[in-house]
């Protein structure tokens, strides 16, 4: 059986877009297991049913998700300990106006922690920082040096260290997740009466999840929408 990791970002990406319930019908489909761990479900559920106003009923959502086990939650000592270690890592990679710089946090980290001890076949990430960190720490050394209009110091020595931790991770975003969903067929029912509707639908969808925090770039999309639609 596949094991997929999700960290918080691609949850809300579906959730806000009304595509949480393509999971469901994805587990089913493919026979994974879909897991998060405690810290991402604190972001997704715990603090806004009780620190928040705001996003109580995506919360809830999702909660519906965990209570029917399309969603399962892992906490263990191992994970916690994993995920101070690529924490420590990770935000000790660069140096800028006199601090290490806290490029992550815990929720997306301990997701990360997971995959590795389930040595699963993906993480599904929606933050730039984290799959840049994973795939081209260079690459994410330019853009905070041009984000912040600064000297960035980069810590070879634990930029080494986080890629050691983290070789070989496979990574997947919500856009590859609606898109895997509008090729089954999932989303046909969406499907509008007018010229093109594949084309529309699709369009729609990866347009949707880019503008709630998948970072998919416009020429991605362009390219997704040819192969899908040609």
């Amino acid at each position: 059986m596949k094991t997929i990791v999700f960290d918080t970002g691609p949850i809300i990406s579906l959730t806000m877009n009304n595509l949480l319930w393509i999971l469901e019908s994805l587990k089913n489909k493919s026979n994974a297991g879909f897991y998060i761990t405690g810290s991402v479900e604190k972001e997704l559920v715990d603090t806004p049913l009780n620190k928040t106003m705001r996003f109580k009923f995506e919360a809830l959502q999702v909660l519906h998700y965990i209570e029917n086990k399309t969603l399962e939650v892992i906490d263990s000592a191992e994970i916690k300990n994993q995920t101070s270690k690529l924490l420590f890592a990770a935000n000790n990679c660069f140096r800028a106006f006199g601090h290490n710089m806290n490029i992550v946090h815990d929720a997306e980290i301990s997701a990360l922690a997971l995959y590795l001890q389930k040595n699963a076949d993906a993480f599904v990430v929606d933050e730039k920082t984290t799959r840049l960190l994973i795939e081209n720490p260079k690459k994410l050394h330019n853009i905070l040096k041009h984000k912040l209009h600064t000297k960035v110091e980069m810590n070879h020595n634990n930029v080494d260290d986080f890629k050691k931790l983290t070789k070989n991770v496979k990574m997947i975003r919500s856009v590859e997740l609606a898109t895997i969903a509008y090729e089954k067929g999932l989303l046909d029912k969406y499907l509008p009466n007018m010229d093109e509707p594949k084309k529309r639908l699709l369009e729609s969808i990866l347009w949707g999840v880019k503008l709630n925090g998948c970072a998919v770039s416009k020429k991605e999309i362009e390219q997704i929408i040819r192969m899908e639609t040609r």
